[in-house]
């Protein structure tokens, strides 16, 4: 275990950024433990839906930055870049025992996990053999408010406890990461419930707009297309004869397993779902390609298409 001062180390990120309510509630939530050292290291703004992106082509930059009760620093680089920074040694002097990343405003369940962010902060410490969570609030527009996310933190702390005292005594299994969501009506939730990744997707399109000013910024939930652009988005480089497109939503796929996890999270249950890292087909489809695979031609000619 890092121990420092005899408490156990949790380093927070997020894909939000670090000034982000969420991540904020859940700082603050563990620092009033008063059980942890706590280390945050964070993007220094939004990363929504960037998935497991990393940068490759250029350097990052690491400012320390003032919060409560940690050590913190602002990064200007993806979720899987601070994850893989903070355990690098490079920023602080021991490595995390536990990586939380969020808490994420908007849910993460079904197949947005794979364009999340927050999962992928998650994800980067599984691959680093760190013990993992991810954390998401459904956050439901003209509905929730920012206590909702303190609310969150603290109903989530049990986890985080147990997994420590699990890590500790070398229980944690090391083959999976968790990633949590919490309902919009956490203050009356109807307590954890272990699921499985769903299908449910928002499906997205692309309306033409005029300038970049007409654009619509999507949510970090994406389900809203209603929040005005960053103002600061640099289209200096784009030439008039260039077409402009903005994502707009066009409605969404739901899955009905019962045991899956956004299903489970709107009946009310906070959902713990266990996850790799591993994008494998399902057996019928092993098996189809296994005999299709054996019966194409080694030199394949036009006439059999």
């Amino acid at each position: 275990m890092a121990e420092e001062g005899n408490r156990t180390t949790i380093m927070i990120t997020n894909d939000d950024g670090i000034d982000a309510p969420g991540l904020r509630a859940l700082v603050n939530s563990l620092v009033a433990t008063n059980l942890y050292n706590i280390q945050v290291c964070a993007p220094d703004s939004e990363k929504s839906a960037v998935s497991h992106s990393i940068t490759w082509l250029h350097p990052i930059a690491a400012k320390k930055v003032h919060i409560d009760g940690t050590t913190a620093y602002a990064v200007s680089g993806t979720p899987a870049d601070c994850t893989s920074l903070g355990l690098s040694k490079s920023l602080f002097p021991t490595v995390a025992d536990l990586v939380v990343s969020g808490i994420n405003m908007g849910n993460n369940c079904g197949y947005h996990i794979v364009y999340s962010g927050t999962v992928a902060g998650a994800r980067e410490a599984f691959f680093h053999d760190i013990p993992s969570i991810s954390i998401s609030y459904d956050w439901v527009k003209e509905k929730s408010n920012l206590h909702d996310f303190t609310l969150a933190a603290q109903a989530c702390i049990p986890i985080i406890s147990a997994l420590l005292v699990d890590i500790k005594n070398q229980r944690y299994p090391q083959k999976c990461f968790l990633n949590i969501d919490v309902p919009s009506n956490v203050a009356n939730h109807k307590g954890y419930k272990l699921t499985k990744q769903g299908k449910v997707l928002t499906k997205m399109g692309w309306k033409q707009i005029a300038s970049e000013a007409e654009g619509r910024k999507m949510s970090s939930d994406m389900t809203n297309a209603d929040i005005p652009a960053h103002a600061d988005v640099n289209t200096s480089s784009i030439s008039p004869e260039s077409l402009l497109f903005s994502r707009e939503v066009k409605g969404s796929q739901l899955d009905h397993d019962d045991n899956n996890d956004h299903k489970s999270l709107q009946e009310g249950y906070i959902t713990v779902t266990p996850l790799a890292a591993i994008s494998q087909a399902g057996e019928d489809c092993q098996n189809y390609f296994k005999d299709w695979l054996q019966n194409v031609s080694e030199c394949p000619s036009s006439s059999a298409l």
